[in-house]
C-alpha cells in the first residue's frame, strides 16, 4: 500500500479558523461530552471485558522498563476544553486566562494559553513562543504556534523573530519553510536560505506567498550566480511576471523597462513585425521570450506558428537574432502550454516534438514532468529516457519515474537495457502501492493479501494497549474524539502523534493505537496510522471493510466490481460517514447533491438529502452511479473511475482519437493532477480489496486497455 510521508497536514488537515467557530462540526460516528475514554468506549457497545483492554492493560502495563508511566484516562481537562473554545471564539482573553488557570497540569493545559496569545499573534515576542515550546515540549499545539508565529513574522518583515524561533519548528510546511528561508536571507545566513532553494527558485507553479516574495528576494542572495538568475528570469518571461523579470534582468546587467513589458503585453504581434529590425541583443532575446509566452497565453497554435516563421526567416541572416538558448527555450514555452490545453483540445504528440526541440540542459520540474507526460502518452520512450534524465536525482529515484524509465527501457532494442528494466520492476514489485502493483505484473508476480495478514486484525499485547493512554498525544486524539470538538483537532493531535511514534520507531504503539481506533470506529485513523509509516503493515486496518454486506449486495445489484466500490469509498471517505467536501460531496461514496437528484430520479424515488447523506442510501446510489458511469464509458474501469472524479465528459475528452490506448499511459497522462493520482489511488485500493474478498484481480488485467473515444 501506499507510504504516504507525513506532512504539514499533521497540523492542518482540516481547516480550523483562527477564530474557533463555535458551531461544532460532528464528524463521525460518536460524540462524546466529557467522558473518559473508558466510558467512550463503553457507550460504543463494547463489552467491559474488551473495553478495558482496549485501553489499557492490568498493573504490568504501568511498568515499562522498571519505570512508572503516567495513565492520561482519567484527565479531566478535556471538560473545559469546549468552553476555553467558545471564550477564544470570542475573543475573551480575561476568560482563556481564567481557564490557563483551570486547566493547568492537564493534558489540555495548552489549548487556552495558545488560543490567547494567538489572538494577536504579531504582538507576540519571539520569548514568549519560545517559553510556549519548552513549557509544551514535542506537542503539536506548540509546533503550530512556533510556525504560525514565524509565518506572521515574516509575513510583516520581522526577520529577527523569525531567527530567534527557526530552530524550534521541526515539521514545516512549504509556507513555514519559506518564512524560515526569509529571515535567514535577511540576516546575513544566506547558506540557510539556500536550503529552500530547489522548492522556490525555478517553479512555475503557485505557491504559497511567503516562497514568491523569498524567490524574489533571493536574487540578491550572495550564493545565487548569474547562471541561477538566468535560469530563473526564462521561467518568469514564459509565466509573464514583471517584477521578478525586471529585478533578475537588472543584475544580470540587462535591464529590461516596465514600458517595453506593457508594450509587448498589449500587443505582442507588433513586437514581432518589428524584431527583424532590431539589433542582435541580449536583452531582445529576452523580450521575444517574453512576446513568446504572451502570445502562447493567448493562442499556442498562433505561437507556433510565429516561432517557426520567424527562424526560418532569421537562418537567412547573416548575423542571427535568435541564439540557440532563445529557440529551445521558446518551444520549451510552446511544449507547456501544450500540455495545458490538452482537455480542451485534445493530446497531440506535437508537444513532445516541442520539447524535443528545446532540449539542454536547463529544465526545471515542471518542464520536465510535462515532457515526460507527453512522451508517455504517445510512446515515445526516448523521450520518455530523456524527460526523466532532465529531473533532479532524488526526483528520478521515485517509483513514478523509476516505474516509466523501466517502460522506457523494456521497450528498447538493447538486451541489457531489457535487463535492466526487469531488475527495476523487481525492485519496485517490492511495495504494494499503485507502481509496485503495475510492477508485479511485469514480472509475473501476484499480490497475495493473505501474507499481509489478510482480514485478520493484529495482535497487540495488553502492555501496548495500555502505551497507548500512556502517550499523551495518543490520549490527547481519543479524549478529543470523544467530545464535542471538531474532529480537525482530534486528527490534528491524531497525526502528531503517529509522527512522533514514527520517529521514535514505536511501530507496536502505532499498532496499538491504530487498533483501538479501528475497534472505535474511527477507521480514517487507523488508515492514516498504517499509511504513514514505512515498516507496519495490516490490511485489516489501512484497508477496513465496514458495511461488507451493503456493500456486495449493492454493487451486485449494480454489476460492479465489489472491490472496486470499496477502492472507491477508501479514497472518496476513508469511511468517514458524514464527511462533506468543500464542494457539497456527502457521505462514505461522496455524492453531488445534483447526482444524487439525478440517481434518485433513475430509481423511481423521492430526493431527499439526509437519506441520500446516510450509510445505507450513500452507498447504494453511490455504486448505482458506478454501475451508470461504467455503461456510458464502454464498461472501462479506468475511465469510470476518472468519471466519477471529474465527470463522465472528461474522461472522454481523455481518451485516444484513434486506435487504443494501454491504461497505464492513460491514467499517467489524465490532465488534471488530482484525478490523475485519485485513479490511481482507487485502481490500487481495488486490486488489494479483491485479494481480501477472494476475488484476487491483477492491477494490470482490472484497468484493461482504454479505446478510443466514441
Amino acid at each position: 500500500m501506499t507510504k504516504l510521508r507525513v506532512a504539514h497536514s499533521i497540523k492542518d488537515e482540516e481547516s480550523i479558523s483562527q477564530k474557533h467557530a463555535s458551531k461544532r462540526i460532528t464528524v463521525g460516528t460518536l460524540r462524546l461530552s466529557a467522558l473518559s475514554v473508558a466510558t467512550a468506549v463503553s457507550a460504543l457497545g463494547v463489552s467491559q471485558v474488551a473495553c478495558a483492554e482496549l485501553t489499557w492493560g492490568d498493573e504490568e502495563s504501568y511498568q515499562q522498563e522498571g519505570n512508572y508511566q503516567q495513565d492520561y484516562q482519567q484527565d479531566s481537562s478535556i471538560d473545559s476544553f469546549m468552553a476555553a473554545a467558545i471564550a477564544a471564539d470570542r475573543g475573551d482573553v480575561s476568560g482563556l486566562y481564567n481557564y490557563e488557570q483551570v486547566m493547568s497540569g492537564g493534558l489540555f493545559a495548552m489549548y487556552p494559553t495558545y488560543w490567547r496569545m494567538n489572538l494577536d499573534l504579531n504582538s507576540q515576542s519571539s520569548a514568549a513562543v519560545s517559553q510556549f515550546v519548552r513549557q509544551y515540549p514535542d506537542t503539536v499545539m506548540a509546533e503550530k504556534l512556533v510556525a504560525d508565529f514565524a509565518e506572521t513574522k515574516a509575513g510583516s518583515n520581522d526577520y529577527a523573530s523569525v531567527r530567534q524561533v527557526a530552530n524550534l519548528i521541526t515539521n514545516a510546511d512549504a509556507s513555514e519553510r519559506c518564512a524560515v528561508a526569509l529571515g535567514f536571507n535577511n540576516g546575513g545566513d544566506t547558506m540557510r536560505a539556500m536550503a529552500a532553494k530547489s522548492d522556490v527558485w525555478l517553479t512555475t507553479k503557485k505557491q504559497p506567498a511567503l516562497c514568491d516574495q523569498l524567490a524574489m528576494e533571493m536574487n540578491n542572495n550572495a550564493l545565487i550566480s548569474n547562471q541561477d538568475r538566468a535560469a530563473r528570469l526564462k521561467r518568469m518571461l514564459r509565466k509573464g511576471k514583471t517584477g521578478d523579470i525586471m529585478a533578475l534582468s537588472s543584475r544580470l546587467g540587462t535591464p529590461i523597462a516596465y514600458s517595453a513589458l506593457s508594450e509587448i503585453q498589449l500587443n505582442p504581434s507588433s513586437f514581432f513585425s518589428r524584431f527583424g529590425r532590431e539589433p542582435a541583443s541580449q536583452t531582445n532575446q529576452y523580450l521575444y521570450m517574453y512576446a513568446i509566452g504572451r502570445m502562447a497565453d493567448k493562442s499556442y497554435r498562433e505561437a507556433a506558428l510565429q516561432l517557426d516563421f520567424d527562424i526560418k526567416q532569421d537562418n537567412q541572416r547573416a548575423v542571427r537574432l535568435l541564439n540557440d538558448e532563445t529557440r529551445r527555450y521558446a518551444y520549451r514555452t510552446l511544449g507547456v502550454q501544450r500540455m495545458n490545453h490538452n482537455t480542451d483540445d485534445g493530446f497531440n504528440s506535437e508537444a513532445v516534438d516541442w520539447f524535443r526541440n528545446s532540449l539542454d540542459n536547463d529544465f526545471n520540474f515542471e518542464e520536465a514532468e510535462d515532457y515526460a507526460m507527453a512522451a508517455i502518452r504517445f510512446g515515445r520512450w526516448d523521450d520518455v529516457v530523456e524527460a526523466i534524465s532532465k529531473m533532479d536525482g532524488e526526483t528520478q529515484k521515485e517509483a513514478q519515474w523509476q516505474y516509466w524509465l523501466a517502460r522506457a527501457y523494456e521497450q528498447s532494442s538493447d538486451s541489457s537495457k531489457r535487463n535492466t528494466s526487469k531488475k527495476m520492476y523487481q525492485n519496485l514489485a517490492k511495495s504494494n502501492d499503485y507502481y509496485g502493483l503495475m510492477a508485479k505484473d511485469k514480472i509475473g508476480q501476484r499480490f497475495d493479501a493473505s501474507r499481509l495478514g489478510g482480514s485478520n486484525l493484529p495482535n497487540v499485547s495488553t502492555a501496548d494497549r495500555a502505551r497507548v493512554m500512556q502517550d499523551a498525544n495518543f490520549a490527547r486524539a481519543f479524549a478529543l474524539y470523544n467530545s464535542e470538538a471538531s474532529r480537525a483537532y482530534a486528527n490534528r493531535e491524531w497525526n502528531w502523534a503517529v509522527k512522533q511514534a514514527r520517529d521514535n520507531r514505536d511501530d507496536n504503539l502505532i499498532i496499538a493505537a491504530a487498533r483501538q481506533a479501528y475497534d472505535m470506529g474511527w477507521l480514517d485513523r487507523a488508515i492514516y496510522a498504517v499509511d504513514n509509516t514505512d515498516r507496519v503493515d495490516s490490511l485489516a486496518l489501512s484497508h477496513p471493510m465496514p458495511h461488507q454486506s451493503a456493500v456486495v449486495r449493492y454493487s451486485e445489484s449494480a454489476g460492479i466490481d465489489p472491490a472496486w466500490a470499496y477502492g472507491i469509498m477508501r479514497q472518496e471517505s476513508r469511511f468517514v460517514s458524514s464527511a462533506r467536501s468543500n464542494v457539497g460531496a456527502s457521505g462514505l461514496m461522496q455524492v453531488m447533491p445534483d447526482t444524487a437528484k439525478y440517481i434518485a430520479r433513475n430509481l423511481g424515488e423521492t430526493y431527499s438529502a439526509s437519506r441520500a447523506n446516510s450509510g445505507d442510501t450513500n452507498i447504494r446510489y453511490g455504486t448505482w452511479y458506478m454501475g451508470d458511469i461504467l455503461g456510458k464509458l464502454n464498461y472501462q474501469p479506468v475511465l469510470a473511475t476518472a468519471g466519477y472524479n471529474a465527470g463522465p465528459n472528461n474522461a472522454k475528452r481523455w481518451q485516444p482519437v484513434y486506435g487504443s490506448l494501454a491504461a497505464d499511459q492513460y491514467v499517467e497522462s489524465i490532465a488534471f493532477p488530482e484525478t490523475r493520482n485519485y485513479v490511481k489511488h482507487v485502481m490500487e485500493n481495488a486490486t488489494i480489496y479483491s485479494s481480501l474478498l477472494g476475488r484476487g484481480q491483477p492491477i494490470t488485467q482490472r484497468m484493461g486497455t482504454v479505446p478510443a473515444g466514441f
